[in-house]
């Protein structure tokens, strides 16, 4: 059979080209030549934060993605890439996908964050939850475009319509139906190593004596946030950075007179690390307290002022570890306080917050316990009353433009933004109350009501305005400012303006016991390609070796056929 079989086919080589090309040449061409996936659209995605502090991993442990889309409303979502609007967003759903092993989880962000509904900032408040916990499936965000919200429509209707029909109906729309491939450009992620935190001091050197009392202001210059390349902190803390600068500004006007140039030295600031457990203070303290012998803060610190989240909001609130004690000099500020908002701006509601330093806590509440640690007099003002808020730590602390022609008469944009005439007038309570300690004005009887910030001493709002808007144009995660970072050399320099001794400090996590430990790959490309889904190519593949089979026995039977065919048509041998 096989031998009379192959001269069939060896005849039909021969003598039947085109039936050759019929059977044949249609499935070799379907194997060797694979669909081509088509790219529908490449974007960039951020991923979410991946940091060891303290030695507990924090975020997604996870940077590579090449599986196909789907969104949460899919049934299966293992090894899938989960595609989902913020306004969708549910913590849930979110659990749903990490429970169900997704391949990867993208949250399309909408492009004007600051004007969202107020439902859809609901998200602050898991921002916390996400990153409270490590995990194995990346993460990430990316803003929307047409395409992108094409791409997520398209994969809904397709996810959607999978539930409500029957499994015939479900087999043969997912055999027919287009999909995409999501694949992420990048490599996997890795710690980064003699990664440096910096933060800068300078000092306005008072007169008198030489042991005179010092005041510090601080305030810490990054942000932070569930994805390190959206934490623009424009409140957190980019409001504390542009009012201490305005108050060096202000106070080295004073300085420069003969008959304005007080008796405290004045330090200032700028941390880095803040929101890594203030590790740029805890360096600064370290070096200052036990690393030398000559410091403004081992002689006579009056007080340490740290300034955060100060840009909205009719309420300040003195945060402290201690009750000041009526005498001492944190007293004194903080009645001054009091007297300013109470006689020259009613509006605002001043109150004194009281918390114990907790050390079991892995994370300390406010920058001031850093100091409080070490016995110096410390405390945080904010218009937060509690240091548990999420919005302190959120990718939707966004600076807030144009508001008038986003919303209503009245109706303040959804989520945290800076309110720059509201961070003017908290510039203006603690000037004026540092200015009347300083001076000693209420023991002078001067009038409550007296401003000693007006005309050309005034504080600039414009100015105010200006800094918050070119801090929150680059993102200011610590992973993002390195030594060399603009941020940094730009701050350096509107100190130096004003400011004496201006220098660095920089801090590296220890290589044998790291306090924090930095990944990269936190910034990726992301390309989505239309292509079939795998159950395609397997029904192809079905198809392909039916259709060689029926064509294997069709020859087969021809074979017999014309075998027998043969026979009876060849002539007979005559025997003699």
């Amino acid at each position: 059979m096989f031998e009379e079989a192959s001269e069939v086919f060896d005849n039909m080589f021969k003598s039947s080209f085109p039936l050759t090309f019929i059977v044949f040449i249609p499935a070799v061409l379907i194997l060797v030549s694979p669909l081509p996936a088509e790219a529908a659209h490449e974007f960039t995605v951020y991923r979410m934060q991946q940091y060891d502090l303290q030695g507990q991993p924090y975020g997604t442990r996870n940077a590579i993605l090449n599986t196909e889309a789907r969104t949460v409303e899919a049934e299966v979502l293992s090894r899938r890439c989960v595609i989902m609007r913020l306004a969708d967003f549910s913590y849930e759903k979110y659990q749903k996908a990490l429970r169900q092993s997704a391949g990867a989880v993208v949250i399309i962000l909408p492009s004007n964050m600051s004007a969202m509904p107020q439902d859809i900032v609901q998200f602050i408040e898991l921002e916390p939850e996400m990153l409270a916990t490590e995990t194995i499936v990346p993460v990430y965000f990316a803003m929307e475009d047409d395409e992108l919200l094409s791409i997520y429509t398209q994969t809904l209707t397709s996810s959607s319509s999978q539930g409500s029909l029957s499994a015939a109906e479900v087999l043969l729309h997912t055999a027919t139906a287009n999909g995409f491939q999501m694949v992420t450009s990048g490599a996997q992620s890795k710690a980064v190593s003699d990664w440096a935190i910096t933060s800068l001091e300078g000092r306005l050197a008072g007169v008198g004596g030489e042991d005179l009392p010092t005041i510090v202001i601080v305030a810490h210059y990054d942000s932070f946030g569930v994805a390190p390349w959206l934490s623009y902190g424009a409140d957190s803390n980019g409001s504390g950075v542009s009012m201490l600068l305005e108050l060096a500004r202000l106070f080295s006007k004073l300085y420069t007179y003969k008959r304005t140039h007080a008796g405290y030295n004045l330090l200032f600031f700028v941390s880095g690390g803040g929101k890594f457990n203030y590790q740029g203070t805890k360096r600064w303290l370290e070096d200052n307290l036990d690393h030398t012998d000559s410091s403004l803060l081992q002689d006579n610190v009056a007080f340490v002022l740290c300034l955060d989240t100060l840009g909205n909001s009719d309420s300040l609130h003195l945060h402290v570890s201690k009750p000041p004690k009526e005498g001492t000099p944190q007293y004194s500020l903080l009645r001054e306080l009091e007297l300013v908002v109470s006689s020259q701006y009613p509006e605002v509601k001043f109150s004194m917050v009281h918390k114990k330093i907790n050390l079991a806590d892995d994370m300390l509440a406010w920058e001031h316990e850093r100091f409080g640690i070490r016995r110096l007099p410390a405390f945080t003002l904010s218009h937060l009353p509690s240091h548990r808020l999420a919005q302190r730590s959120s990718i939707m602390d966004v600076r807030s433009v144009s508001l008038s022609s986003r919303h209503g008469a009245g109706e303040p944009p959804a989520g945290p933004h800076v309110d720059v005439k509201k961070l003017n007038r908290n510039t203006k309570v603690v000037a004026e109350a540092l200015a009347r300690f300083i001076y000693n004005l209420t023991e002078k009887g001067a009038p409550a009501d007296l401003q000693i910030f007006t005309e050309q001493m005034q504080v600039q709002e414009e100015q105010l305005s200006a800094v918050v808007d070119w801090l929150t144009a680059q993102p200011r995660a610590a992973q993002l400012m390195d030594k060399d970072s603009s941020v940094v050399s730009t701050l350096e320099y509107h100190l130096s303006r004003y400011l004496k001794d201006v220098k660095r400090h920089y801090v590296k996590a220890d290589k044998r016991d790291p306090e924090f430990v930095f990944y990269d790959q936190l910034k990726q490309t992301m390309n989505a390609y239309r292509v079939k889904p795998a159950f395609f190519d397997l029904l192809l593949a079905v198809c392909i070796a039916g259709y060689l089979g029926m064509m294997y026995l069709a020859i087969q039977n021809f074979g017999v056929l014309y075998s027998v065919v043969r026979r009876i048509t060849q002539p007979k041998t005559k025997t003699h």
